[in-house]
């Protein structure tokens, strides 16, 4: 069991990161678009 517990938390470092950035990749883009839309 000792062996195991350092690792979990690499891959759910590495998913969160992945899905944080799913998250904002779109979200940066719609903001984009909001503010090129605003400016004509």
């Amino acid at each position: 069991m000792p062996v195991l517990e350092p690792d979990p938390p690499q891959p759910q470092k590495k998913l969160l990161v992945i899905f944080g950035l799913m998250m904002a990749v779109p979200a940066v883009v719609a903001v984009v678009a909001i503010i090129a839309a605003r400016l004509g």
